[in-house]
């Protein structure tokens, strides 16, 4: 079993919520898609119960029946468009994530993304915020079988970084992906940019915090180690 003071060699991020504080548009987009079609979503609902899963598997589940793959695909990218209209005007990383990442690379620990997010939002954000080449690997939705609250996509993060899940710190905003993180074998830290601090507790989170910008002194100390500041 591992120590619970065991270094924390990689950090693998939550895009959407996490490295950018967007889920209220991604959930404006969605309530505004069901509302449409006469169903009743709210924000807390997809949060709670679809963010972090891929979107073949949100639109079947939220309506209730079988989708074609060219339907899934059409009403995927109806909302998508809808949701970047929303959030481009408001485009920025949450706070202390640029000044942590830089941390991490004056450190050498290799940084991941593991996002649900499909490619047209990955570019908006990442090439957007001209991120892209501070992370090793960026692993979406289409590279796993299974969206969170699977682990797929943070075991596929670690093993792109070659470095075991256990060895690795998450980030997530969403209940499903702390569950997803966990389940990998990851230490998770939960951000409450888009759920209550007492629901990623009961997901799993290690630590909940509101941003980047003051970590806990146990995760410094395993994360930086003699670097700590």
């Amino acid at each position: 079993m591992t120590s619970a003071l065991s270094p924390l060699r990689a950090v693998v991020f939550d895009m959407d919520g996490t490295l950018v504080d967007n889920m209220r548009f991604h959930n404006e987009a969605w309530v505004s898609f069901a509302r449409k079609l006469g169903l009743p979503l709210t924000a807390e609902d997809f949060q709670s119960r679809y963010a972090g899963k891929k979107n073949e598997e949100i639109i079947p589940e939220l309506l209730g029946r079988p989708v074609a793959p060219d339907e899934v695909e059409r009403i995927a990218e109806e909302k998508e468009n809808h949701y970047r209209t929303l959030y481009r005007p408001h485009l920025q990383l949450h706070r202390g994530a640029e000044a942590f990442i830089q941390r991490l690379r004056d450190a050498q620990r290799p940084a991941a993304i593991a996002t649900a997010a499909p490619q047209g939002n990955r570019e908006l954000v990442l090439d957007g915020l001209g991120i892209r080449p501070l992370f090793a690997s960026i692993v979406g939705a289409e590279q796993v079988t299974r969206g969170k609250p699977a682990p797929d996509i943070f075991l596929a993060a670690a093993k792109a970084l070659g470095v075991e899940p256990t060895a690795c710190l998450a980030f997530e905003d969403a209940v499903l992906g702390v569950i997803s993180a966990r389940e990998a074998g990851m230490t998770v830290v939960g951000l409450t940019t888009g759920a209550p601090e007492a629901d990623l507790r009961q997901a799993g989170a290690h630590w909940v915090l509101p941003d980047f910008t003051s970590l806990p002194p146990e995760l410094e100390q395993r994360l930086f180690g003699a670097s700590a500041r």
